[in-house]
């Protein structure tokens, strides 16, 4: 391979972001046919394919997307080098997490605290389906996603990168009054409930400790999102199967009250991202704090 073109590899850095040559070139302050023709030479002088055509669209390639990656790291870390050389002071770190929109916002808070704790950095959260999350990290427009589901993994090429960041006990809530004196399932023969979807790991837990105990729940409501969750436990005067971090505040100001935790039953979170050479300070922080403690959140 001949010596690497940083000209060409900007150029490609800036399209790959886009995934379009016509906005890439616009942007750039270039013809499209000038911009395609630097691509294409990168293309050549490294011996492989950057990107397929889907229409109008570039999609990138398996070495497309490595080839992001170390663009990506390069040109962040170039213009955090030349705001630092220009400011003549330490730059702030800028850092943007993907945060599944079904997830805990309490956990999510507790999660990036030592962000809100430092000076030098700067961060975005941004709020999205798993799909669209992991969209976001292979377009490196996102540097970490935070779910409660894992991804599957290709050992033999690994992409993602998937880091389990915590784990909370399932528990029962629910209005004070109501609060039985003896332990699940007695005591709540007449409760009516409100509990996670039927497709999620959570209910096939719930639902596996209710045929162990003969129990049928009457089922108020179910739902997937625990801000909703977290509403209609306050609201409606019936029992939440759900971790107690969702409903802190309401369990500090007395509102609900923590009735008991589920035998062996967590809901696990999990942090994504990919496979980069520069992993940036902020992250490595909220990673780091996560391996040392789990169950801290």
């Amino acid at each position: 391979m001949s010596r690497l073109n940083y000209h060409h590899l900007y150029y490609f850095w800036q399209v790959a972001k886009q995934g379009n040559l016509t906005q890439a070139a616009k942007d750039l302050h270039v013809s499209q046919s000038a911009l395609s023709a630097q691509i294409k030479q990168l293309e050549h002088n490294s011996g492989v394919a950057l990107f397929e055509r889907s229409g109008r669209q570039l999609i990138l390639t398996e070495q497309g997307k490595k080839v992001l990656s170390y663009a990506d790291d390069i040109f962040t870390t170039g213009q955090e080098l030349e705001a630092l050389l220009s400011k003549g002071v330490q730059s702030t770190t800028h850092v943007t997490i993907g945060v599944l929109t079904t997830l805990s916002r309490n956990f999510v808070e507790a999660f990036i605290t030592p962000l809100m704790q430092r000076s030098d950095v700067q961060f975005k959260l941004k709020s999205g389906s798993i799909s669209e999350l992991l969209n976001g990290l292979t377009k490196h427009e996102l540097d970490l996603v935070l779910t409660n589901r894992t991804v599957n993994l290709d050992t033999s090429d690994p992409y993602w990168q998937c880091q389990l960041v915590a784990k909370q006990p399932l528990a029962i809530v629910g209005p004070p009054q109501n609060k039985p004196d003896t332990l699940f399932p007695k005591g709540f023969a007449n409760t009516r409930w409100i509990l996670p979807p039927a497709s999620s790991d959570l209910r096939t837990a719930f639902n596996a400790l209710c045929a162990q105990h003969q129990f049928f729940p009457n089922i108020l409501a179910e739902v997937d999102d625990m801000a909703m969750m977290r509403l209609l436990a306050r609201d409606s005067g019936a029992v939440a199967v759900l971790p107690a971090v969702v409903v802190k505040d309401e369990i500090a100001q007395g509102v609900l009250t923590h009735y008991q935790d589920l035998p062996d039953i967590y809901e696990y979170f999990y942090a994504i991202s990919t496979h980069k050479k520069v992993i940036p300070e902020a992250i490595k922080l909220l990673l780091h704090k996560a391996r040392s403690d789990p169950e801290a959140f």
